[in-house]
């Protein structure tokens, strides 16, 4: 019988032919990731009480990025537990080399058709690479360490459909910001969300990265794309075995919970006003509003592709009068890549300021945290009272092409507008 590309992963872990929705199943986990704020000062003390270890060390990797770089006591102390543990358990260690979420896969950890748990809410960046990947809380992860295995009910599948291509100057961050407004950020209903489309087939990898990661804001529990030679071309370079992927998709009859189809052609550039990435809307349509912080960073939006587009608007221009530039690059890979390419110069030259390769003030950590009544435009995935800094801070979420076109402009502009001026819309 006909199945999605979910229940085809979930099935192989679970050791059966087929699964069915609604099913609960016991599965074997292929790989488990944690990080510094909810690895190991969260999970040792539970298998501790326990009394076990981990079942497989070399299923394990472990990255620091929420504390990095370790500038206050508690974040230094924190820092040190981190590394103790990943010497004394042996498991694979990245050490302030950018955010879990880009760093798992550019790391070569992640491969179409694997089953993984993320000890983190956007997990389902895994998604983009065709594995069934997805977070979970610290109980849960200690759970997963100790015997290999999680249950989870077998989810239904949600089908977001994007016909045509996307037409220049407009991002994947602009498609998950309409889908946040269009369907809720429960509108995933904890199921597994895919996409698919000749607009999502145009994309590059980490554009890709994106959608699955904003499954998140989406309320899913995984962020599914089907694995094409673009996938296998990445996970190669990234030293990844890509395996036999062609199969790995869902099956035109499959049984779908539900099927929305967008036209990407006619997708605006699109903002989504404070405090919810559900407050979105096209940014011509959005008020006149005065920024005083542009921020490029997280996982959504500091990677390397991200960084090249707001250097695209960025290049040869000033910031606008009282507007700050900060600028965290998810990854130090991605980073160093984008200075090799004259990027990172470009940030530099207009007054940019570079912050360390980790989440920092997107999920509320570091120095630069935002200021009471700043209003702050933002590639992050979440603009939620309070998370980057003061409770009156006003953040509004954008791609990187829109932050770059509000830092310029001194307020939230189409950047198609600046882009156009190049002959580059």
């Amino acid at each position: 019988m006909a199945t999605t590309l979910a229940e085809k992963i979930i099935a192989r872990a679970a050791g059966r032919d087929r699964v069915r929705p609604g099913e609960v199943v016991t599965a074997q986990v292929d790989l488990a990731m944690i990080h510094d704020s909810g690895g190991p000062r969260r999970v040792q003390p539970i298998l501790e009480t326990l009394g076990v270890g981990l079942w497989d060390a070399r299923k394990v990797v472990l990255i620091s990025d929420h504390f990095v770089p370790g500038d206050t006591d508690e974040g230094a102390r924190i820092l040190e537990l981190t590394r103790q543990w990943a010497k004394q358990r042996r498991v694979s260690f990245y050490d302030g080399q950018g955010i879990c979420h880009v760093v798992l896969p550019e790391r070569g950890h992640l491969a179409p058709g694997m089953l993984v748990v993320g000890g983190d809410s956007h997990s389902p960046t895994g998604g983009a690479f065709g594995a069934y990947m997805f977070g979970v809380g610290a109980t849960e992860m200690a759970g997963v360490l100790a015997t290999g295995e999680i249950w989870l009910e077998v989810p239904g599948t949600i089908l977001l459909e994007w016909r045509n291509r996307l037409s220049p100057g407009v991002t994947a961050k602009d498609m998950m910001l309409a889908l946040c407004g269009r369907l809720g950020m429960d509108g995933g209903g904890y199921q597994a969300v895919e996409y698919a489309g000749p607009a999502i087939a145009a994309l590059s990898m980490q554009e890709r990265m994106t959608l699955s990661n904003m499954a998140a804001e989406l309320g899913a529990q995984a962020g599914l794309i089907a694995p094409d030679a673009t996938t296998a071309a990445y996970l190669e370079t990234a030293g990844a075995t890509p395996g036999d992927w062609q199969g790995l998709r869902t099956d035109a009859d499959a049984a779908l919970a539900a099927h929305h189809v967008f036209d990407a052609a006619a997708l605006a550039p699109q903002v989504a006003a404070p405090h919810s990435p559900a407050n979105a809307m096209p940014v011509g349509e959005a008020p006149d509003t005065a920024i005083d912080v542009a921020y490029i960073g997280a996982c959504t939006g500091a990677k390397y592709d991200d960084l090249a587009a707001a250097a695209a608007i960025l290049r040869g221009r000033r910031l606008a009068p009282g507007v700050a530039l900060l600028v965290a690059p998810a990854s130090r890979q991605d980073q160093e890549r984008a200075a090799a390419d004259g990027i990172m110069a470009v940030f530099e030259a207009v007054g940019g300021r570079l912050l360390p390769n980790a989440c920092g003030i997107c999920a509320g950590y570091g120095a630069h945290r935002l200021g009471e009544d700043v209003t702050c435009i933002s590639s992050t995935a979440r603009n939620f009272k309070g998370r980057m800094g003061a409770a009156s801070a006003k953040v509004w979420l954008a791609s990187p092409l829109s932050v770059a076109a509000a830092a310029v402009t001194g307020r939230i502009t189409d950047p198609r507008a600046l882009l156009a001026e190049r002959g580059a819309a």
